[in-house]
């Protein structure tokens, strides 16, 4: 049986307060959470170009898709929301961590 550790990195209890993170509209369900593989050179970033993230329905598709080698990792994601550059993004929650 795979065995699943969440890695925290870059996370604070009030993430959605966090430096250069763009407000959730409150009036709209557009923004959610997502369980998704992330493609990024390194996991010292929080949020991603919307088309860096590949969304899944569940947390095992996601760890299944990942591939650390190709730079593909499982996170656990909100999104999508607009930056001030008008770009569709997405803010990390945590990284995954997938053990066969």
């Amino acid at each position: 049986m795979a065995k699943c550790t969440i890695i925290v990195t870059n996370y604070h209890p009030n993430f959605r307060f966090m430096k250069n993170f763009v407000p959730l509209d409150p009036d709209s369900n557009v923004s959610q959470e997502h369980w998704a593989v992330v493609y990024v050179p390194r996991r010292s970033r929080n949020r991603f170009a919307a088309n860096c993230v590949q969304i899944f329905a569940d947390q095992d598709g996601a760890l299944k898709q990942s591939v650390p080698e190709e730079r593909r990792f499982a996170a656990k994601v909100i999104g999508p929301s607009k930056s001030s550059e008008g770009q569709s993004i997405y803010y990390l929650i945590h990284w995954l961590n997938w053990t066969p």
